[in-house]
């Protein structure tokens, strides 16, 4: 582990409230210095209970230091990244921070290659990542096993109880619970704050992570009045100057509302029929629930823009020619138009975001403000501020 935050509360600060069966909601001890502490905290030694989401081509070193460096856990976002280039990634994170950090990785297939190999994992346990989390399919067990050992945290991705169980049987640390509100690609079919309240007595002794519809203080400290040791952030974090997306996408963040995403199995010919989460922009809005009638070959543009897959890694500069129905997210290097890309996006969240701002201001930021509504948590015992729309 790369160390720890230096303004970490002590350990005995406060003592650690025990679950009950029937009382599936901890509380949440609000200390001096305004730092929320949760199993979270304690565990990776952090000051918030505060994870960005290891989005690919998004969430590269400079938001993983910027999340880590303000007090929260930056997690790297890879994409379908070779294990040379995760090797560059990790040791220019570690260049930026000593502070807690994590990697997360993709448990899927495509083309007859997989997304993520053991290689990838064998990169993590040499440079001694503090967290791996996954997400989609089952992890393999020696994975698993190895990370573990390595002194690893393993964190899984979970859109239901079901398989939060599984995760528990193979023996994850750590569950991120994903709810229907979530930006990108989605299984789930139950609202985030739904969700945490199930795992919560499901995962007694373990870290849940509430993920999905979580941009500003009001919705994380719902979440942790709900049972989540922490939240896990996207959508708000590509609309961050660290974030490595295009500025266009960020704008339409900061523009969109809560109806203005919706889910669709239209993007990637990369990865065919996976549910996603996206920003409705003009293609969304003219193919998403008619997937089925997409003719072939597609109609056009046949090619919709070009990007780079894997910038600032060597070699990774090339231009690639993005394809109609492309899931490759636009970057700062991407040209075209982005009224037909794919753009992962939570109405919820969009709902929530006033403006692009720097990682960690939108860390302290939240955290405070979920601190001070958890100082007098009224009105944070139901669903009515969850939206549903997305």
């Amino acid at each position: 582990m790369n160390g720890t935050n230096d303004g970490r509360s002590p350990e005995d600060s406060a003592p650690e409230a025990d679950d009950t069966a029937d009382g599936p909601r901890r509380p949440i001890y609000v200390l001096q210095g305004n730092t929320l502490h949760t199993r979270l905290t304690r565990e990776l030694g952090v000051h918030y209970p505060f994870v960005s989401a290891g989005m690919g081509f998004v969430a590269l070193p400079p938001l993983v230091i910027a999340v880590s460096e303000a007090g929260g856990i930056g997690m790297l976002g890879v994409a379908p990244e070779p294990a040379p280039f995760l090797r560059a990634r990790l040791q220019a994170i570690q260049a930026g921070t000593k502070r807690p950090y994590g990697v997360n990785f993709i448990v899927a297939s495509a083309g007859g290659q997989d997304f993520t190999t053991r290689e990838h994992i064998d990169t993590c346990i040499a440079e001694r990542v503090p967290v791996v989390s996954f997400h989609w399919d089952t992890p393999p067990s020696e994975w698993v096993k190895a990370l573990k050992a390595a002194g690893t945290k393993v964190w899984m991705q979970v859109p239901s109880v079901e398989a939060a169980r599984k995760a528990l049987d193979w023996g994850a640390n750590g569950l991120i619970a994903q709810g229907r509100q979530a930006g990108g690609h989605n299984r789930s079919t139950v609202s985030t704050l739904k969700l945490v309240r199930e795992l919560r007595p499901l995962a007694r002794d373990v870290t849940v992570l509430a993920a999905g519809g979580i941009a500003d203080g009001l919705s994380a400290a719902r979440a942790l009045f709900h049972g989540a040791d922490g939240v896990w952030v996207g959508t708000r974090m590509v609309a961050s100057v660290e974030a490595y997306a295009h500025a266009g996408f960020k704008q339409r963040l900061v523009d969109g509302d809560a109806g203005d995403s919706e889910f669709t199995t239209l993007f990637g010919p990369e990865w065919p029929g996976q549910r996603m989460r996206v920003l409705r922009n003009r293609v969304v809005r003219e193919w998403a629930g008619r997937e089925d009638r997409i003719p072939t070959p597609p109609p056009p543009p046949e090619r919709i823009g070009t990007t780079t897959l894997f910038p600032g890694a060597p070699g990774g500069n090339a231009p690639f020619p993005m394809p109609k129905f492309c899931s490759f997210i636009p970057t700062p290097g991407t040209e075209g138009d982005l009224e037909e890309m794919c753009m992962p996006a939570s109405g919820a969240s969009m709902a929530r975001i006033e403006g692009v701002q720097p990682a960690g201001q939108i860390v302290v930021e939240m955290m405070e403000h979920a601190h001070q509504v958890l100082s007098g948590p009224h009105g944070l015992d139901g669903d009515a501020e969850e939206d549903d729309r997305g």
